[in-house]
């Protein structure tokens, strides 16, 4: 079951909540002022919105799917009018806090943009109790630096990566999450992970269900 949400903060955010499960939902439309409550919820970014990247990106499909398996709900958001990251920033700690008021436990999820969208708002304080990021950006700005937000982390933190990644900066992040003895988790994969999308999304499901709490 999908509903779909408009994120309060002021930028134009839309959202598919994807619910694990059938109770809670009365007559939710889209304002996201009425939904479903829960134990446990994903907030997933998407990739960058400059290179089509939005909330149907098959990567953040599959990890929903996999949550949904696992009785967890997600809430797969577009960013706003593009501002050169600091308003997806924005954007990702919105999400964050419409799940946050709705829901015990939120983990947060990105790809790629994404993935430095979900570690950047972990690292400003979002209500997160874990965070994963696949093939992360490495750093979008001198303020927007994924790397350097370990620093400020305080939950933990799953990193994903393909060994055949020429796309996104990885490198820098994976060294840095095993610094801090983080999870990192290895495929043989190119940026998109074609093919082993089921895969990923289930090492991304472990990692958050496990860290959410969820039986």
């Amino acid at each position: 079951m999908t509903e779909t949400i408009l994120v309060p903060g002021g930028r134009d955010v839309r959202a598919t909540l994807d619910r694990a499960r059938g109770d809670g939902a009365d007559g939710t439309d889209d304002t996201g002022d009425a939904a479903g409550q829960g134990a446990a919820i994903v907030v997933a970014c998407p990739p960058h919105p400059q290179h089509q990247g939005h909330r149907g990106d098959a990567r953040l499909v599959a990890v929903s799917d996999a949550l949904s398996a696992r009785g967890v709900d997600c809430l797969r958001f577009d960013y706003g009018p593009w501002d050169e990251g600091h308003g997806e920033r924005a954007d990702t700690l919105r999400a964050v806090e419409w799940a946050a008021e709705r829901y015990d436990r939120v983990g947060l999820f990105g790809f790629s943009f994404g993935g430095a969208m979900a570690l950047l708002a972990a690292a400003e304080g979002a209500d997160a109790d874990a965070v994963s990021a696949l093939a992360p950006a490495g750093r979008l700005a001198d303020d927007l630096d994924a790397v350097a937000a370990f620093d400020r982390i305080p939950v933990p933190v799953q990193v994903i990566y393909g060994t055949r990644d020429d796309v996104a900066d990885w490198e820098p992040v994976v060294e840095r999450a095993r610094e801090y003895h983080q999870p990192v988790v290895e495929f043989a994969a190119d940026h998109f992970f074609i093919g082993q999308e089921e895969k990923v999304a289930a090492a991304v499901a472990d990692f958050l269900v496990s860290n959410l709490g969820v039986e």
